[in-house]
């Protein structure tokens, strides 16, 4: 296997320095022709062998999400993944395709309660754009950079919201799924639940083995498990829980297709051994 800590540190190393060297650029300081010339070599240099290894690492045999994810530490390929995600998410909504309830026994929306709550900061960052753009409009660059970072601000704010609304929590086959706008996505095979039960809370300690998916600060249905499921952390951090609470818009929906998913489950008949062997 190809060594890429060395790759790594070099990356941590080269890529800050030039997001430093943008900043000084845009905010008008004189650099060196020969920094600049030094720094865009060692970018240069960075992205043909990062290149060079991940054509190395595909001869070898991996795929190609196996082979960025040898060269990309794994927090970071989330936190881009959840940022597409997001953007992904406003696609959708502005399209009404909610993700993943394709053949799905029961599809069920969580994002209502939040709604009012996720429009509201929208507007008061929109607001705040309009009140930032008047006050540094006689700093052009500073203006510039500050107008991108709110409008992505407000794109930021409204993709979470696209994100809740359009990935459901959806019942298919066997798994549940529960979501929780682009960073939650858990799948719990029907065997594992122990029990599920309609409860409303509005106030929810941090505990372990507990993942609450509260939306608006309540959660409406409980799900316990006979055994801990990986909810991984944003950045990738194994976290097993036994219990998990969500919120559904019609949580007496969720709670009754839960409850008689596992009644079947557990009332199918056997399969038929078939005639015993002949001696």
């Amino acid at each position: 296997m190809i060594s890429v800590r060395p790759l790594r540190l070099l990356a941590y190393a080269v890529l800050p320095l030039e997001v430093v060297l943008i900043g000084c650029l845009v905010g008008g300081v004189r650099i060196p022709a020969a920094v600049l010339g030094v720094a865009e070599v060692l970018v240069a240099g960075l992205l043909l062998v990062e290149g060079l290894a991940y054509l190395r690492l595909r001869r070898r045999g991996l795929s190609r999400r196996d082979a960025v994810a040898e060269l990309v530490p794994e927090p970071v390929l989330r936190l881009v993944g959840h940022e597409l995600r997001l953007l992904a998410s406003l696609g959708r909504w502005v399209a009404r395709k909610p993700h993943g309830p394709a053949g799905a026994d029961g599809v069920f929306p969580h994002a209502r309660d939040q709604a009012a709550l996720m429009y509201g900061f929208a507007f008061v960052c929109v607001v705040e754009t309009v009140g930032m753009s008047y006050l540094l409009a006689r700093w052009p660059v500073v203006h510039g950079i500050v107008l991108v970072l709110d409008v992505y601000t407000v794109l930021f704010v409204l993709g979470l919201h696209a994100a809740s609304a359009t990935h459901p929590h959806v019942l298919a086959g066997d798994v549940l799924r529960l979501r929780q706008a682009a960073h939650v996505d858990l799948r719990i095979p029907l065997d594992r639940i122990a029990s599920v039960r309609r409860e409303s809370l509005f106030s929810h300690e941090k505990a372990d083995g507990e993942l609450n998916l509260a939306v608006g600060a309540q959660t409406s249905v409980t799900v316990e498990l006979t055994a801990p499921v990986d909810a991984p952390r944003l950045l990738g951090a194994p976290r097993p829980v036994r219990v998990v609470r969500v919120h559904a818009d019609d949580p007496q929906a969720l709670y009754r297709a839960v409850d008689e998913a596992l009644t079947r489950a557990r009332t199918a008949p056997s399969p038929d051994p078939g005639p015993p062997p002949r001696v």
